[in-house]
């Protein structure tokens, strides 16, 4: 008996197999299909008409509409239910269940839309082809059907097959606890597995995709214009992250990954263009954990002639419309959260969010000294390096970030951590930014942007200061961006948006591997060949 075809349902437990064995099973078979002129692997289309959920619903429908028309006519009920069996549909998938009922067998097909069961009799496809169906496929395999629909005398929308075709071989098995596939370092190593197996997970980036066309439309509809810019640049600025480093062999330069896209569509805004915005990759060199990734998805946008209260309009009102069109709801569930997007953000500056969690104010520490002082006294780590502004943001980090579970937008940051933002005109000493966090969690970071090209510059030669007392996430002067500053930017507001956690939000997703399809992982141990399948 071939692995796949027990005689029982598949989801009972199989006894478990060397893999090598149940490769070269399969193998044999391909060998064999092969030798009787029926390869797979030679066959360039098929024809797909419908796909499984579509043909369901339809078949519903209509099925719905002859039973409210026929009434009590049961002749005429069936009648026209027995019409419906002359629409021949083709539709193709891989096999995921095999019920083997002797000369009739069921099978459960999944396409991209959804399963459907396939009822196949030795009668409809022929006792030759019938025979190479049992022995020769297997659970895994791509497969095309010719059929019609309808429901079995168990009450199952299926396809009654006419004709049958192998598409594709499938030489390793799928995994063989088939209430799914549980093990999270397999399902992010092989996604394809992870697909295949948790329909669920397909749902999260079909989620994924139309987040991203909901902000583009939202954001066209607002006059603003998708750009490009680099990823290899000789300076790796607009972030506080280290970059990765590379060669470029053709100029002989050492050149590096972008880790934001600001100062590039600053430059365009410069040269007129008013309302841009780039969602692209980005690549920090640092940890991975739930929450980073190593290369992420980020959105900026940059606006004339508005300010950071501007980009606090702007952001509610996006978060507001991907949440209604995606989700068909402004609350969303995150966790053992509703999270409310439908009410206005809650608005505090950084010093009254320390002062409200963590009952320090400080208004009230106006020295390094002090700052220091309270840090120690509250267990507040901080470096040497660190100045006043620095250690405020300690106390945001470590008693404020995890209470701000519902939207909240997080004002007036210090200037030593904003070296690319406007000065507060009343409070110098702070700038005029933003972040929103959700759920404990920065979800963007806004600005009124510094268009003076001296104070740019002046604050360029504190980062460098920072860099060379040790902060490896410190910004170097960029001379290209300090001449289009001083070629002249108007008043502008910009924003950065991290797409994968804002994913994260509207999925109900815990990690930001679960948003990812091919997330960053440590590599596996030496395995002399085998694959990752194979190791387990």
């Amino acid at each position: 008996m071939s692995e796949n075809q027990t005689n029982v349902p598949v989801q009972a437990e199989e006894p478990v197999q060397d893999i090598n064995i149940l490769k070269k099973d399969r193998l044999d078979k391909l060998a064999s299909l092969r030798e009787n002129g029926s390869d797979p692997y030679e066959i360039t289309k098929y024809d797909v008409t419908g796909h499984a959920a579509e043909l369901k619903a339809d078949y519903e429908a209509k099925e719905a509409a002859i039973i409210a028309e026929c009434g009590d006519d049961e002749e005429k009920k069936n009648a026209a239910l027995e019409a419906l069996n002359g629409n021949i549909i083709r539709i193709a998938g891989r096999i995921m269940s095999w019920r083997d009922m002797g000369k009739a067998n069921f099978i459960d097909v999944r396409d991209a839309s959804d399963r459907i069961q396939v009822y196949i009799r030795s009668n409809d496809v022929g006792a030759d082809l019938f025979k190479e169906f049992k022995k020769k496929w297997d659970i895994g395999d791509i497969i095309g059907v010719e059929g019609y629909v309808f429901r079995t005398r168990k009450g199952e929308i299926s396809v009654h097959a006419k004709s049958i075709q192998l598409l594709s071989k499938s030489l390793l098995p799928l995994p063989e606890k088939w209430h799914g596939l549980k093990d999270t370092d397999t399902r992010y190593r092989q996604r394809y597995l992870d697909l295949i197996i948790n329909p669920d997970v397909k749902d999260t980036f079909v989620k994924r995709s139309k987040i991203i066309s909901s902000i583009r439309r939202y954001l066209d509809a607002q006059g603003f214009m998708e750009v490009e810019t680099p990823m290899l640049v000789s300076n790796a600025g607009g972030a506080a992250a280290r970059p990765f480093e590379t060669h470029y062999n053709a100029l002989d330069e050492d050149v590096k990954l972008r880790i934001s896209l600001e100062l590039y569509l600053k430059r365009l805004i410069v040269g007129g263009l008013e309302r841009v915005y780039e969602i692209g990759r980005v690549f920090r060199n640092e940890g991975v954990d739930t929450r980073h990734n190593p290369e992420f998805t980020l959105m900026e946008l940059y606006q004339a002639y508005t300010d950071y209260y501007g980009m606090m309009d702007l952001t509610e009102n996006m978060f507001r419309h991907v949440a209604q069109e995606v989700c068909g709801t402004t609350c969303v569930p995150y966790g053992e959260h509703m999270i409310d997007l439908g009410r206005p953000f809650e608005r505090l500056t950084m010093i009254d969010a320390v002062k409200k969690y963590s009952g320090v104010d400080f208004n009230e520490i106006t020295t390094l000294e002090d700052a220091r002082r309270i840090a120690d006294e509250k267990g507040v780590e901080y470096e040497d390096r660190h100045k006043r502004g620095d250690i405020l943001n300690l106390f945001f980090e470590a008693f404020v970030e995890e209470h701000l579970i519902q939207p909240t937008f997080i004002m007036d940051h210090p200037v030593e951590i904003s070296p690319l933002t406007k000065k507060k005109p009343d409070a110098p000493d702070y700038v005029e930014r933003f972040e929103l966090f959700i759920t404990g969690r920065e979800m963007c970071n806004a600005y009124s942007e510094l268009n003076d090209p001296i104070d740019q510059r002046e604050r360029f030669k504190a980062q460098e200061e920072a860099l060379s007392q040790g902060d490896e996430e410190a910004n170097r002067t960029d001379e290209d961006f300090l001449t289009s500053l001083e070629i002249g930017m108007p008043p502008t507001g910009g924003i950065g948006y991290g797409i994968d956690r804002l994913v994260m939000l509207l999925t109900n997703s815990a990690s930001i591997r679960d948003v990812l399809l091919f997330p960053t992982m440590k590599p596996l141990p030496a395995n002399n060949g085998r694959t990752a399948k194979e190791e387990e």
